[in-house]
């Protein structure tokens, strides 16, 4: 990719980090949260924390949608799955995610259910035409990132009257859940946000503006690269000392202000806010989560197969939860590197590609090594 060694020079990196050390105010307490897990993996891989003063405390947020769908949701999948005439599409990152009972999409596809991987929606469409006797579901799942995908698929489906495909829609929405972070009583305090790259690609800066005015946080939308990280960080302590709270954009090069027009407008024509939404970790958050609107329900698998969600617990062992508030850090929890790792996960922090658990597993815990030996 042309231009993306810019965007990891080590020297460069230092440099920043020099000028943070500088302004950073001693005696002072930074605690910015990157929502993102894309930023954690960036964070944790690149070593960014490394570089900061001992005062300011990057706080891992709830920023991986297969990490905050709730146990339930899972079950209702493999529920879908077992059906005889259902054949449940789904992301890769979804098929070892722990359910009820010990089970998973992964252990319900080895029993006989009929759960393929797929890379797109439009594979899911191209295997409802091409098995027009089997009932196509597709696993939608995601931020707004992944929102308009699943739009464009309701589209194609409807332009090819498809009759044997519908989504198990799981969409939930970036803003809602950082507004119940900020008012949760169990939570963490936090100063500041390093706002999502790719969601901010499509909803824009102007949704975030409230966290400003209304909350006093401010927010500094910045890319998944190492520099981009660490130049947030920069920018949010220089607000933070001057008592500003304002939303900047450090993602200039992909990110404006008002987003995605088009990616906007067709969500908002196939989608609609649901009244309430459980997130793992953060409880019932309302009007958080989309659902298909009544002209496109027989695209809804929840209306076409009479879904309904019931209550589930996670392992109580597991601190997935108040990892995913930023209450705790991987290495809080007891299970991590002993009963929870990637072969064995007993959460979903360790299964998907951006939880912070995985990311600490693949490269923090090695840092921390390296620390102890050094003290």
């Amino acid at each position: 990719m042309k231009h993306v060694d810019e965007y990891r020079d080590g020297a460069l990196a230092r440099g920043v980090a020099r000028r943070i050390a500088e302004e950073a105010q001693p005696g002072r307490h930074y605690r910015l949260m990157e929502f993102c897990g894309g930023h954690t993996h960036a964070i944790s891989r690149y070593g960014v924390e490394d570089l900061l003063p001992e005062n300011i405390r990057m706080i891992h947020g709830p920023g991986c949608p297969v990490c905050v769908l709730p146990m339930g949701r899972i079950d209702d999948a493999i529920r879908l799955a077992a059906r005889p005439e259902v054949t449940l599409c789904t992301y890769a990152d979804l098929m070892r995610v722990p359910a009820s009972g010990a089970t998973s999409l992964m252990k319900a596809k080895a029993d006989g259910a009929d759960i393929r991987m797929v890379y797109s929606t439009l594979d899911a469409i191209a295997i409802a035409e091409k098995e027009p006797d089997r009932e196509i579901v597709f696993f939608a799942i995601g931020f707004e990132t992944t929102t308009p995908p699943t739009a464009l698929a309701i589209r194609l489906a409807q332009k090819k009257r498809l009759r044997n495909f519908s989504i198990f829609c799981n969409h939930v929405l970036t803003p809602a859940a950082m507004q119940a972070i900020l008012e949760a009583k169990e939570g963490v305090e936090i100063e500041g946000f390093v706002g999502p790259a790719h969601v901010s690609t499509v909803i824009g800066m102007s949704p975030y503006r409230r966290f400003a005015t209304d909350y006093h946080k401010p927010v500094v939308i910045a890319g998944f690269e190492p520099l981009d990280v660490i130049q947030a960080v920069l920018m949010l302590v220089r607000q933070i000392n001057d008592g500003r709270s304002e939303i900047e954009n450090q993602y200039r090069r992909a990110v404006t202000e008002t987003g995605n027009n088009k990616a906007i407008d067709e969500m908002a024509e196939i989608f609609e806010l649901r009244e309430s939404f459980e997130w793992r970790g953060l409880g019932e958050i309302p009007r958080s989560a989309l659902r298909l609107r009544e002209p496109y329900a027989q695209f809804d698998a929840e209306r076409r197969f009479c879904v309904v969600t019931l209550p589930a617990r996670d392992n109580p062992a597991c601190e997935c939860g108040a990892i995913l508030r930023g209450a705790k850090r991987p290495q809080d929890c007891k299970l991590f590197g002993t009963a929870c790792t990637p072969e064995t996960p007993m959460g979903s922090c360790m299964v998907s590609s951006e939880g912070s658990c995985a990311a600490h597993w693949a490269y923090g815990r090695f840092r921390q090594i390296e620390r102890r030996k050094a003290s």
